[in-house]
């Protein structure tokens, strides 16, 4: 028989031989099968105690140090994310997870497919990027204020069975984003070497990131921590030899109704990159203190995201511009043609460093495995939300389940990345804007701030909010994004005024945002 209790280690709850319960201390109720404090919080790292196959699952897990703990409060005095570090901590992870290969790949898009210039695109990463970052910096304070993962802290705006929808969409964008940076990795190894195919870059960026997530929390914040030096390296090692080599090409912007629907739907797409990680901001600060300063959670945060989306959007802008020079030999063009994203790079750093550029590549490679760490630990939390039975298999699992899910939708993507990209960035964007939105919304209007909440009943459904107004008010949404997206299968009525037929401009998500608040 397998209980869901207090930690045994901690406190003797459970009597040994007869598996007979007794009261644990510090005053516990059980609510849902689980014994909690009064301010719904689960003591301990491994309460599990019994017979059953998940006790001993949990038991097993605990002594090879994989975190255990699923989306159940954490008490405060577990937050041991303290100090000065815990600030690094979130700082250079996000760093990490943005000073990647997947990052770069979006600046080639301004050209390849919205026919940018250099100037005009690097303005849009500028502002898109700080309005879809500040989003994701505010959420990250919620995090050591309430101890839960942002999809939990969600039921206080969608309700107990509103949430279940909206992690439905966390999942997709989790194991989605996950399949579209794999992709990019397993091209540039295949830039490297033509005679690995694509499939086994991708299985070899799925497992290292599995083996990372595996273990959860604390682990992740310390690959986090270092794994972003390396790629920062090799990116100043792109920026110095392509800037010696005079192959920068100074495209000039359009100007009219054309640049207009550019303008918007790049920053779409950018927008879409930078708020995709508000759906988990608050997963990676729930172990910092409810002192901690809301004011420092969100700078780091916002410092840990801007300094490297910025520096790598805005190097690929600059490199993919060599491919609008004059001649009838371009390598930079034949090499995105032949390998995308790992053939332009190859053409600055294999063409110029020959066997160390080599290496550099495959670096870059690995530096996927930052970036799909936060989707696949996160995933394993979101699934949780959708039910209670669900919640009863460990996180580890889920993740498990996750990376044989991305493998599954990357493979065969491979071939259709720039399309791949375009399309989740998009999506990505529009739920996110809506999901933001409402969240906004009920925290400033209706909550009236962090005092408006009451933690302790996070998992109690008949204390929550029905959440119909917010399902409502994500359906408008939905009505207003159909209007203005712009998309090769679709483009609303919307979006064919805000840019040059037939395409027009992608003002989806803003649309988006503003029908649902």
């Amino acid at each position: 028989m397998a209980y869901s209790a207090y930690d045994v280690e901690k406190n003797q709850g459970y009597a040994a031989n007869s598996g007979e319960y007794s009261p644990p201390l510090g005053g516990l109720e059980k609510r849902h099968g689980s014994y909690q404090e009064p301010d719904g919080a689960v003591p301990g790292e491994s309460f599990e105690y019994g017979t059953g196959l998940r006790a001993k699952l949990m038991r097993f897990a605990g002594k090879i140090g994989i975190e255990q703990r699923g989306i159940e409060r954490v008490p405060e005095d577990e937050r041991t994310d303290t100090g000065f570090r815990s600030l690094l901590n979130v700082g250079t992870m996000w760093c990490s997870a943005n000073m990647v290969v997947s990052s770069f790949a979006l600046g080639l898009l301004a050209k390849s497919l919205f026919y940018m210039g250099v100037a005009d695109a690097m303005l849009v990463i500028l502002f898109f990027n700080i309005i879809g970052l500040t989003v994701v910096s505010f959420f990250s304070t919620f995090g050591p204020t309430f101890g839960l993962r942002q999809m939990v802290l969600s039921r206080f705006w969608f309700g107990w069975w509103g949430v279940k929808l909206i992690a439905i969409f966390n999942v997709l964008a989790c194991v989605g984003w996950s399949s579209v940076n794999s992709i990019v990795g397993a091209q540039l190894l295949h830039a490297v070497n033509s005679d690995v195919p694509g499939y086994a870059g991708i299985i070899v960026i799925a497992v290292c990131t599995w083996l990372v997530t595996l273990f959860g929390y604390k682990i992740v914040h310390i690959y986090e921590f270092w794994s972003w030096i390396p790629s920062f390296i090799i990116f100043l090692i792109v920026l110095g030899v392509f800037a010696h080599s005079g192959d920068f090409v100074a495209i000039p912007w359009e100007t009219g109704t054309a640049e207009l629907g550019s303008v918007l739907s790049f920053g779409s797409v950018i927008f879409g990159f930078a708020i995709g990680w508000c759906s988990y901001a608050a997963d990676y600060t729930c172990y910092q203190p409810s002192t901690a300063s809301k004011k420092k959670v969100f700078g780091w945060t916002f410092l840990g995201l801007i300094f490297p989306l910025l520096f790598t959007q805005m190097l690929g802008v600059a490199v993919m511009s060599a491919t609008a020079a004059n001649g009838g030999n371009n390598r930079y063009q034949d090499g995105y043609n032949a390998a995308g994203t790992g053939g332009l790079l190859g053409a600055v750093l294999i063409y110029h460093l020959g066997g160390f550029g080599k290496f550099c590549l495959v670096m870059l490679a690995l530096s996927i495995i930052a970036n799909n760490c936060p989707n696949i630990y996160s995933v394993g939390l979101t699934v949780q939300v959708l039910g209670r039975w669900i919640q009863y298999v460990p996180r580890f699992v889920w993740t498990t389940i996750a990376t044989g899910a991305y493998i599954a939708i990357a493979i065969p993507g491979y071939s259709h990345f720039e399309a791949v990209l375009e399309n989740f960035m998009n999506f990505i964007g529009y739920w996110l804007a809506i999901y933001s939105s409402i969240g906004l919304t009920e925290h400033f209007f209706f909550k009236r701030g962090f005092s408006g909440y009451r933690p302790e009943l996070y998992d109690v459904p008949g204390k929550l909010p029905p959440g119909v107004a917010a399902i409502f008010a994500f359906c408008c949404g939905v009505i207003g994004m159909v209007c203005g997206m712009s998309q090769a299968w679709w483009v609303g009525w919307i979006a064919l005024h805000a840019g040059e037929a037939p395409y027009g401009g992608d003002v989806g998500w803003e649309l988006g945002a503003a029908f649902s608040m």
